[in-house]
Formats: C-alpha cells, structure tokens, sequence
C-alpha cells in the first residue's frame, strides 16, 4: 500500500527521499530556489492541490501540501494537470520536456530551471521512490 499522492505524507516521504540521496545532493549542490507544483484537476479535490518544496544546495529544508495557495510565495509554480504529474512521477514524461512542451506550465526563470537538468532528473528519481498510490 502506497502513500496518496499529493497528501502531506507523500511531500514529507519525498523530502526524506531527496535527504538520503547522494545523486540529489550533488547534482543540485548550487540550486536555490522553492517551488508550488500546482495539480490541477486532482481525483476527489474540489480545488487544485498546491505542494511546497524548498530545495537549497543539494538539500530539501522543507516540502508540504499547502492548506492555502497564500501561505508561501515561492520563486516558481509548477502547473499540470493530475494525468501530467503522473507521467513525471512514473518517469514517462521528463519535466523539462514537460515545461518545453507547455504540458507543465512554468511561472517563473526558466533558464535557472534549465541551467539544472540533472537536479530535475535526481529530483524525479527520488518521487519514484516513493510508494505511491495514485487516486483513481
């Protein structure tokens, strides 16, 4: 049994999954930056899921599903659809693909985004890892 995706729990699992993973930590080791992944149309959600995570040299200091869009001000938001995230996670899409492609939409400096392609690749590897169960 898996943890629901976008619930608190599966934030707090990814940032224990980012913590341990050396391949993480070096090939984000000069990122800066926090982000909202936005999750639009989420099965049994009335409103977009808004999950915070703050990634700072190699290190996630903190992930969250946000109670309200307010509480952070992030220096990007991440948007796709449920369907979207979940080819990210499952490794089908790859998210800079996805951003190039407008499939994630992106609200904030791309060209920091894209000046860390392997952070992105690490990052996903560790959502992999988490045993997810996906609401139908």
């Amino acid at each position: 049994m898996g943890i629901k995706f976008a619930s608190d729990e599966w934030m707090k699992a990814l940032k224990e999954e980012l913590s341990k993973s050396d391949g993480y930590r070096d090939a984000a080791k000069t990122w800066e930056g926090d982000f909202y992944w936005v999750v639009t149309g989420m099965p049994g959600e009335a409103a977009n899921v808004h999950l915070y995570v703050d990634l700072w040299h190699g290190e996630c200091r903190d992930a969250f599903r946000a109670t309200d869009a307010a509480a952070k001000t992030p220096e990007f938001i991440i948007e796709a659809t449920y369907a979207v995230w979940r080819k990210v996670v499952d490794k089908k899409l790859d998210p800079l693909q996805g951003m190039v492609t407008r499939q994630l939409k992106l609200k904030g400096n791309m060209l920091k985004i894209m000046k860390a392609p392997k952070a992105a690749t690490e990052l996903v590897l560790c959502a992999t890892r988490v045993a997810t169960d996906w609401p139908a």
